[in-house]
């Protein structure tokens, strides 16, 4: 009715509080018109022409220019402050500019869980992160779809079983085991008849195997659910926009050429996703969110315990193996042979592979719910079978 904006709305009623008798809606200007210091001009190219740089090269996941992380990046770095519509002009005169691209088909970005813990949202992605280490890692995520709490981040070298199963140990053991976890249906995850079988003949149908992932997912009881296609997958997709889209330009900046330093840049922008970002589909702060859910008893997250007969975790965060004692007490594995006692002959047991470090893992066997014996070996290049 007004014809004005809610800030100028708002900003007259503080007015005509103030002092009513001395009120009026004329609009002073409280400082002159003036146009952009040199300094901050300098700065803004500089950080807009490594952005370009970045999207010209098509190896690099960035296909656009981010005016409000250039405008961050002032405050914090170089201590500048500068609207960001001032950014856009000076970007669009200098050309620093690119055209929107075409919006895809909007995904639902309703939240469906009324619960913490209730769907864990899990995936991974492989990406140049840091151009200037030319190489690609995977970056694999567990997100909580109620709060969208990033509970886990990390880059790897390589995906992996192992990777995964480490991802899943840190969120159970730290937050608690939550109802369900969403994947796509990547082998890792999940056994898909006629393309994780090579035989003509197909013995096995689609979840008749339980990969080392489900194994372990099943053993902590949590239900797994399958993304049937990638749109499906929508909502892990958008933090993973918003992590990309900064990682990569950070790391850039820094020069990043080994994973370990890219990884502390990852901690820090999941901190800022999680306790400082308001989320477009929530309209909270995640950390916030989630915290809440905890406080008010609106959480499906329970307390972990080993279950029996299992010591320790290294018992349920494993690769398993099975093997067959032989008639001289015996079993072998990765062509080493290790001797066991008051064990039977042509029985099996089950080998719980923990990994230590990249090429170290403890070795438990165990032989009728009891643990018969604990190695700590080096196993190179190690590469468990899916089954």
């Amino acid at each position: 009715m007004l014809g004005i904006g809610k800030s100028r709305f708002f900003e007259i009623i503080q007015a005509y509080r103030k002092d009513p008798k001395i009120f009026s809606v004329e609009y002073k200007r409280s400082s002159p018109t003036r146009g952009i210091d040199q300094a901050i001009k300098d700065n803004i190219t500089k950080e807009l022409a490594i952005d370009k740089k970045a999207i010209q090269n098509k190896d690099v996941a960035l296909y656009k220019y981010n005016y409000n992380y250039v405008r961050k990046r002032l405050a914090t770095k170089y201590k500048q402050s500068v609207s960001l519509n001032t950014i856009i002009q000076y970007a669009k005169k200098n050309d620093f500019y690119l055209p929107k691209r075409p919006k895809a088909k909007a995904h639902d970005r309703e939240v469906l869980t009324t619960y913490a813990g209730e769907l864990i949202q899990h995936d991974a992605s492989y990406h140049i992160w840091a151009p200037d280490s030319g190489v690609k890692w995977c970056l694999i995520t567990s997100l909580d779809d109620y709060s969208r709490f990033m509970l886990y981040a990390k880059l790897v070298e390589r995906e992996s079983t192992i990777a995964h199963i480490q991802a899943l140990q840190t969120v159970v053991t730290k937050y608690g085991v939550p109802l369900a976890y969403y994947t796509d249906c990547h082998s890792i995850f999940r056994y898909v008849k006629g393309r994780d079988q090579r035989h003509k003949i197909y013995e096995k149908f689609t979840d008749d195997v339980d990969p080392q992932w489900k194994q372990v997912i099943k053993e902590c009881t949590i239900k797994p659910i399958y993304a049937l296609s990638p749109q499906a997958k929508g909502k892990i997709e958008r933090p993973y926009g918003w992590l990309q889209d900064h990682l990569v330009r950070t790391c850039l900046r820094e020069n990043v050429k080994d994973i370990a330093h890219a990884n502390r840049i990852l901690d820090w922008e999941r901190g800022r996703y999680n306790d400082h970002q308001l989320h477009s589909t929530t309209h909270e702060i995640p950390a916030k969110r989630f915290n809440s859910a905890l406080m008010t008893k609106k959480s499906l997250f329970r307390t972990w315990a080993i279950p029996k007969p299992f010591l320790s975790f290294k018992d349920i965060f494993a690769i398993r193996i099975v093997r067959y004692i032989d008639n001289y007490s015996s079993v072998s594995f990765k062509s080493l042979t290790f001797r066991l006692s008051d064990v039977e002959p042509r029985y099996p047991v089950y080998i719980r592979a923990y990994p230590l470090d990249q090429d170290f893992y403890e070795l438990r066997f165990w032989h009728n719910g009891r643990l018969v014996k604990v190695e700590r070996l080096k196993i190179p290049d190690f590469r468990p079978v899916y089954f």
